[in-house]
């Protein structure tokens, strides 16, 4: 089987510039260590001859209207060669209609696609135990992988990891701060793990 285009930028390249492009759980909010700094510790463990830079583009309240409008200058203007793309919780929240919300995740992969050379991932945001949250993040978390399938791009269903986790017996309360959603240092390095899952074999 082909690998996938990051796994090609892996085997080819020495040194691999991956670019977080979200909200606040990109960003590592009230954290001392975010997902992107554990996917880095990761990357560094299973591929010990490569050299990753990882820029962390992640603005806290931001909205995949507002990725979209800094993509070049916070992402394609890095050259990266992987662009990581989080956004949904915020657009949920705040009443974005979800055709809306899908049409600019389309446009953020488009122009990764058509101006750059990066390889660009989708990213699902968390597990929320909250229902009716849960509820309404989870329509958005669909538009992601309708987008994924139909630009045939990688994927990382973030929540499904969380929420096998908490089901085989992780505490959820420990992963979460006091809002139940952004995630602790714990909940950060599960969200790594499961983004971890696009660079294996």
């Amino acid at each position: 089987m082909k690998p996938s285009g990051i796994l090609q930028k892996i085997q080819s390249k020495e040194k691999i510039t991956i670019v977080g492009l979200g909200d606040s759980l990109t960003q590592g909010w009230m954290a001392r260590k975010g997902y992107l700094d554990f996917l880095k510790e990761l990357l560094h463990g299973k591929y010990p001859a490569k050299r990753f830079t990882v820029i962390n583009s992640g603005i806290p309240g931001d909205t995949a209207e507002g990725g979209l409008h800094r993509l070049s200058r916070d992402a394609l203007d890095y050259n990266p060669d992987v662009i990581l793309v989080q956004f949904a919780l915020n657009d949920a929240f705040i009443g974005v209609p979800v055709d809306i919300f899908r049409n600019q995740i389309a446009g953020i992969v488009a122009t990764i696609k058509n101006d750059s050379d990066a390889e660009a991932a989708l990213l699902t945001s968390v597990y929320i135990r909250e229902p009716a949250e849960y509820r309404m993040a989870k329509v958005f978390y669909d538009a992601l992988e309708k987008v994924s399938a139909k630009e045939n791009i990688p994927f990382a269903r973030v929540h499904e990891y969380w929420e096998k986790a908490v089901g085989a017996g992780a505490d959820h309360g420990r992963m979460v701060q006091y809002d139940g959603v952004h995630p602790t240092v714990d909940g950060y390095r599960l969200m790594a793990e499961a983004v971890f899952g696009l660079f294996g074999d």
